[in-house]
């Protein structure tokens, strides 16, 4: 069954349609529009200890920061890596290796951020190291811009969907994500994703969690962003709504999202969750520093990575 899903994302790669996108571009001669080719690229793996508490746990989420996005949000914190391509390539099979070295690390989950453009490495890389004993949660950590097909072939192989719900309609994905349809595709990504796994069991460690960044004026529709995760998927579903908003790159000089949001822009949101009877997470200052561990021995894989890149990009250094 694994087997036929790699052969199906491998051959894709040749005209690739894996995303929303559908850029069409042979992956083994250039990279996609996500910035992506036929090898993994990856920013940082690390244990992480700022996610949901069922995610990092006490022992933190074995995480995966992987180069490439299909989105381009002009506020994008990780946009380095997401949206510049700054990262390093790998083989499969050391992919792989990451995987089993977080598990060997403790690590209470695999959390893969920003998956899409990796997608086929990762399924791959996950069989592999299924061979040899791993057995971690599996959580897709996702934008949510996601191909309900390519999807349909993650069934039985993810865990956990922790997915964004960004705005609530596709006009505003359009002016701040570059992207033309971001509801239209988001909305059906997250009912195949529920679809598959329900909402979130942590005795289960099982289902869909749906994260919503609040950003400022109401620009992302919040309330409706809620209306759709109530009504159109479940009242089940745990919510966690973000207040770390920062406007960086593109997004401060923007004159509608320039400044972080209000305290009661916030709470706004958070008593409308209640209001429903929605339940899940929301932030506290101290939920929103993040506080990262490098894992040992993937470090230094990982150094010895950088320093053949390095060596690859300057010959005669």
């Amino acid at each position: 069954m694994v087997e036929r899903v790699i052969d199906w994302l491998e051959k894709n790669l040749s005209n690739c349609r894996l995303c929303p996108l559908s850029c069409g571009v042979d992956r083994h001669h250039r990279p996609g529009t996500c910035g992506v080719g036929v090898r993994p690229k990856l920013s940082s793996v690390i244990l992480h200890f700022g996610e949901e508490p069922p995610i990092s746990g006490e022992t933190g989420a074995g995480t995966v920061f992987f180069s490439g996005c299909n989105m381009r949000c002009i506020y994008c914190q990780n946009m380095n890596f997401s949206q510049k391509g700054l990262g390093i390539e790998v083989s499969t099979q050391e992919l792989a290796e990451f995987f089993l070295d977080l598990q060997q690390s403790g690590a209470k989950t695999l959390n893969l951020v920003t998956p899409a453009p990796n997608v086929a490495f990762i399924v791959k890389a996950l069989f592999i190291a299924r061979e040899r004993g791993f057995n971690l949660p599996v959580v897709y950590n996702t934008s949510s811009y996601e191909d309900v097909e390519t999807l349909r072939r993650l069934e039985g192989i993810v865990d956990i969907y922790l997915a964004d719900l960004r705005y609530a309609d596709d006009e505003t994905g359009r002016k701040y994500s570059k992207v033309p349809n971001y509801f239209s595709v988001a909305s059906k990504a997250l009912v195949e994703m529920h679809r598959q796994v329900g909402p979130f069991d942590e005795k289960r460690m099982k289902g869909l969690i749906v994260r919503h960044l609040v950003l400022p004026n109401d620009v992302a529709k919040s309330q409706r962003v809620l209306d759709f995760i109530y009504f159109c998927l479940s009242p089940s579903v745990p919510v966690s709504i973000m207040s770390q908003y920062n406007p960086v790159f593109g997004a401060q000089t923007d004159p509608v999202i320039g400044r972080r949001i209000k305290k009661n822009e916030y709470e706004r949101v958070i008593d409308y969750a209640l209001k429903l009877g929605l339940n899940g997470w929301m932030q506290t200052d101290e939920k929103k520093r993040v506080t990262v561990r490098p894992v040992s021995s993937t470090y230094k894989i990982i150094e010895k990575m950088r320093s053949r890149a390095v060596k690859e990009l300057l010959p005669n250094q």
